[in-house]
């Protein structure tokens, strides 16, 4: 509001007295008001990015207890542990490695009558382990994953869960229990019938690779010589078709072995990609010549995958080693390139030294990165 008062000292006769005006300030009265920290005598409360306040945990202040601490610090060495090894965990990969190998070998001699009772038994005791060991596993893995925003909860828990190579697991969990129950029933017919199931632990070899760096880095490689092996196959494929008609309308008449273009493609594979089984070969001079000339030149184009795609594996092997050689030098470089340019701000009597320095240094980098 506005007050006035008279002023004391007088003015002119007949003059108006002076005024002087107060405007009071009213302090905005929001919905929920908080009273100063200062008042209440509590600590102030953290504040979020947004400015709102973050909620207080129920222990009385604002820090995690120290058994919050310790199951958070636990999930995230078990998620490491499993799913990014690094140091002393890779000996339990090794460990489930070998488990998985010795059952794999266990199951080839299974098939071989003179050593069926002797693998079935170890067999039986090895998946066994197995059992218990992938099941502890995959239910650590699936908690561990907590750790993680995006597989917080029971919906996160899941979509961890839909990831390729967890149906893998669970599928050959399930896999394995069945051939176990159905070895502790003494059920000779279900017996037989899942006994194909236990070569499902080939599965178990490709969870070895868990990240899919071999398949990420096959895929690159495949991904940016695409245009060359489209190009080799289409040539390859066009060469065997051709050859393979000919030979068969050559020889047709002359042999058993081409009565139909199908027995033709065959043999047509099987030669241009130099595998030679001799089941079926040409009998007349004509075909053996047609053979001979479609040889030489078919089976240039069906080796020539394998060279683009070791060539394409060196030139990627090459560039992550170059990469990681960039990631080791980029920290080091920034700091000595900012040191440069502080002693430039600092004072011009420095100019000169610190740009000779910073082109020194850029120099030295250019050369280390064209001799690498």
């Amino acid at each position: 509001g506005k007050t006035s008062r008279g002023g004391g000292g007088g003015g002119g006769g007949g003059g108006e007295a002076p005024r002087l005006e107060f405007v009071a300030l009213t302090a905005v009265q929001t919905e929920k008001s908080e009273a100063t920290p200062a008042a209440t005598g509590s600590s102030p409360r953290r504040l979020g990015l947004l400015g709102t306040p973050l909620p207080v945990p129920r222990g009385g202040s604002g820090a995690r207890s120290a058994s919050q601490k310790r199951y958070r610090r636990l999930q995230n060495c078990l998620y490491n542990v499993l799913e990014r090894p690094r140091g002393w965990a890779f000996i339990y990969h090794v460990f489930i490695f070998i488990l998985v190998f010795s059952c794999l070998i266990l199951s080839v001699f299974s098939t071989i009558p003179e050593h069926h009772d002797f693998a079935n038994e170890y067999l039986f005791i090895l998946e066994f382990v197995m059992i218990v060991v992938f099941g502890v596993e995959y239910i650590v893995r699936v908690w561990s994953a907590g750790c993680c925003c995006r597989y917080r909860g029971w919906q996160g828990r899941f979509r961890f869960a839909r990831k390729p190579f967890c149906v893998i697991d669970f599928i050959v969990f399930i896999a394995s229990l069945a051939v176990i129950a159905a070895g502790t029933q003494g059920n000779i017919f279900a017996t037989s019938a899942l006994r194909s199931m236990r070569f499902l632990q080939i599965l178990r070899m490709v969870r070895m690779d868990r990240r899919g760096g071999t398949w990420k880095l096959l895929g690159s490689v495949v991904y940016a010589h695409s245009k060359e092996l489209i190009t080799a196959w289409y040539i390859g494929f066009l060469v065997l078709i051709f050859s393979s008609f000919l030979v068969y309308l050559v020889e047709k008449d002359a042999n058993d072995d081409f009565l139909t273009y199908a027995d033709s493609l065959w043999w047509g594979t099987i030669t241009l990609t130099t595998i030679g089984y001799g089941d079926k070969v040409p009998k007349t001079w004509l075909g053996r010549v047609l053979t001979a000339c479609f040889a030489l030149l078919g089976i240039s184009f069906f080796a020539l995958p394998a060279g683009i795609l070791g060539s394409g594996f060196a030139l990627k092997v090459q560039e992550q080693h170059r990469q990681k050689h960039f990631e080791k030098r980029r920290t080091p470089a920034a700091n000595l390139i900012q040191v440069s340019l502080g002693l430039i701000d600092r004072s011009d009597l420095h100019f000169p030294v610190a740009l000779s320095f910073l082109n020194f240094l850029l120099g030295v980098g250019l050369q280390e990165e064209m001799e690498s």
